[in-house]
């Protein structure tokens, strides 16, 4: 009896080796696995959004998770008569037990019955499961269902699967997993199966969960008066993404942009708008396609935003509106100033004179003021009051007849150490959706909460701070803490040239980023010899020049230097260089580490200020 499953075994082997993954991939989490069959419309959670995956599976969810796994199997509807005796038309599944029979992936019994509630067992969703690939009972040796568990051990369609003897009943989590699994395996045909649903793998033959998402969402709308009536599924235990954060239905507001996938009854919400003046339509007023605001271009997303801004509508240029944006900064809708605010504020990057359109034709010349906010983006607007500078710290205001305002800011002092989890100063919370923009001069950079964990605040490191209704920092804006704006690399060569009895002019040649710069006749002497530096400002007439610090590296692993028993964190913009031959050559981590050379890096300040390792040299 042993020599002939074995045989059997082997026979199945042989029959279907070209199917046979070359290699498997990292396991996905429990999370990763959820969402990609509730993606596909393949399993769904209950009116409260649970899965219930310990529950037993019966015939007729299998089979209507199996249609649904196979192409076009989200057009299946209602049966218009009764498949058997015991599915009536009127059954929930008959549809799919009628559709599945047809296709041949199950079947009824002989009495005439299908037998809806009995559960199903391991072996009988495999054999659905390989049907799906294209394999047959022809395809196989031997008793039933050794060829077809071998070929299941073969395709790795057992990886998560509790079940374990052919006879063992599946859960719904072991029905999940087989699903997940079919996706990825060979057809018979020799093609992924998520191709035949009109998907691909990714370059690692990983499902692309993203990818599917976007395939099947659905949206924009607008949140205005029952905007709840589009969307296609109860809100009862959906889930809420707003702005990047889990949230609840009532945190939704008047005027958000919301997406939705019917399958994973989840909502994304997002809250962005911009304020300006109407500065361009493209490719014309009479069709427009994008729309130009407060120097920025935005693409428009739904026809009832393009018949606002069209000459059929309500706007036209040198009108100040406010776009409702949804994912990608897509105009989703389009309001008065009025009808909607949202705080915006930053540093001044340069002012000067643009061309605006006068809403007749013509042009005329305004004093422009440019804003790097703190969500990160650029923004131009009018300006003919009082005068600002680059530099300068300003809030925009726009009042109810749509006139914008530009007013400095003066925020009260605000010190502490940041949360290792980056949601509080002190003992201030910061919000879940907090903007922060770190400033030098009249650049800046935005960053994130985790960027600034652990870090000591001082009085004279937060220049302006806005809490909102709930006692929460909504923005803030930090003055050169992190030192992520400012370029590093490496100091090659500085020389001197006399100007006269008591003063000289300095030239300092540094490549940073692998890109060589000449700063040449400066009056300021900067405190730097040949090695790691730090430049501020522009690289060809920097506002200082300042030497790093140097650690010996012992080990790197992820993000982590160690030297000794400290453990320094690396920047995300780290530059490599290889010293060969008297010269710098810009490299990667990676590589370096291959060669087996010796490393150091250098740090600009203490990680409590603020500090990374900016720069590693690696040496013979």
């Amino acid at each position: 009896m042993k020599r002939s499953a074995a045989a059997a075994v082997l026979a199945a082997i042989l029959t279907v080796s070209a199917a046979i993954p070359a290699a498997a991939t990292a396991a996905p989490t429990e999370s990763q696995v959820i969402q990609t069959v509730r993606a596909l419309g393949i399993m769904a959670g209950d009116e409260q959004g649970n899965m219930n995956l310990s529950k037993q599976v019966t015939r007729a969810e299998f089979v209507t998770m199996a249609v649904k796994a196979s192409p076009g199997g989200d057009r299946v509807g209602q049966a218009s008569t009764s498949p058997y005796s015991d599915v009536p038309y009127t059954h929930w599944a008959a549809g799919f037990v009628e559709a599945g029979v047809q296709a041949g992936l199950i079947s009824g019994y002989t009495d005439g019955t299908f037998r809806p509630d009995r559960t199903i067992t391991l072996a009988e969703g495999v054999t659905i499961a390989l049907n799906l690939l294209g394999y047959s009972a022809d395809d196989f040796s031997g008793a039933y269902p050794t060829g077809q568990m071998a070929l299941y051990d073969q395709l790795e369609l057992d990886t998560g699967l509790t079940a374990q003897a052919s006879g063992d009943v599946l859960t719904r989590r072991d029905a999940m997993y087989l699903f997940y699994n079919l996706m990825t395996a060979d057809s018979k045909a020799g093609q992924p199966y998520l191709t035949t649903l009109g998907y691909s793998l990714n370059a690692a033959g990983e499902i692309d969960l993203v990818s599917l998402i976007n395939a099947k969402m659905s949206g924009p709308v607008v949140a205005e008066d029952n905007w709840q009536a589009s969307i296609p599924f109860s809100l009862e235990g959906a889930s809420v993404q707003r702005n990047g954060s889990a949230a609840r239905i009532t945190q939704i507001q008047m005027g958000d942009v919301i997406y939705w996938n019917t399958e994973m009854r989840a909502l994304w919400v997002y809250s962005s708008r911009v304020t300006g003046a109407i500065q361009a339509l493209s490719p014309s007023a009479s069709n427009p396609t994008s729309v130009t605001v407060a120097g920025r271009t935005y693409t428009i997303e739904t026809s009832q935003a393009a018949y606002q801004l069209s000459d059929l509508g309500s706007y036209g240029l040198g009108d100040t509106v406010t776009l409702l944006l949804g994912r990608n900064d897509g105009v989703a809708g389009v309001t008065t100033p009025q009808e909607t605010q949202q705080l915006r504020c930053g540093v001044v990057t340069q002012t000067a004179q643009s061309s605006y359109p006068d809403g007749y034709g013509s042009t005329y010349l305004a004093e422009t003021v440019t804003l790097l906010a703190t969500d990160g983006n650029t923004y131009s607007y009018q300006w003919t009051d009082k005068h600002l500078d680059p530099g300068d710290l300003v809030q925009v205001d726009v009042s109810s007849q749509g006139e914008v305002t530009l007013s400095r800011l003066s925020g009260d002092s605000l010190s502490g150490k940041v949360s290792s989890d980056g949601s509080q100063i002190g003992s201030t919370p910061l919000a879940a959706d907090v903007e922060i923009l770190d400033v030098y001069e009249n650049s800046g950079i935005r960053v994130y909460p985790d960027r600034l964990a652990g870090v000591t605040l001082s009085g004279d490191d937060v220049a302006y701070y806005r809490m909102n209704s709930q006692g929460e920092i909504s923005h803030l804006i930090l003055k050169d803490v992190t030192g992520d704006m400012h370029q590093y690399g490496v100091l090659t060569k500085r020389t001197t040239t006399p100007a006269g009895a008591m003063s000289s002019y300095y030239t300092y040649q540094y490549t940073l980023s692998g890109t060589p710069y000449v700063a040449a006749n400066l009056t300021a002497l900067y405190p730097v010899e040949s090695g790691p530096v730090v430049v501020k400002g522009s690289p060809s007439a920097p506002n200082s020049i300042l030497p790093l610090t140097s650690v010996k590296v012992d080990s790197i692993q992820g993000n982590q230097l160690r030297s000794g028993s400290h453990s320094y964190t690396l920047s995300d913009y780290l530059s490599v260089y290889q010293y060969q031959d008297g010269s710098y050559l810009l490299s990667t981590l990676d590589r370096v580490q291959e060669l087996d050379l010796t490393l150091t890096g250098w740090y600009d300040q203490a990680e409590t200020s603020g500090g990374r390792i900016r720069v590693i040299i690696a040496k013979d």
